[in-house]
């Protein structure tokens, strides 16, 4: 079964990865889990601005 998530290679520094695995701790979150609450919020910040992002237009 093919997974349907993408992985992306993040470079941070230690000591944020650091303090971003002690605030997904406190909230009984992974760092990936955490990380993923964070672009959400963004994206949803963004939009709430901007208007929905069309991602059919959208190609890296």
């Amino acid at each position: 079964m093919k997974n349907s998530l993408s992985r992306y290679t993040l470079r941070i520094s230690f000591i944020l990865l650091d303090k971003l695995g002690y605030i997904a701790n406190s909230e009984g979150r992974s760092k990936n889990k955490e990380l993923e609450q964070l672009v959400r919020k963004r994206i949803e910040e963004f939009e709430a601005v901007h208007g929905t992002i069309p991602i059919d237009d959208y190609m890296e």
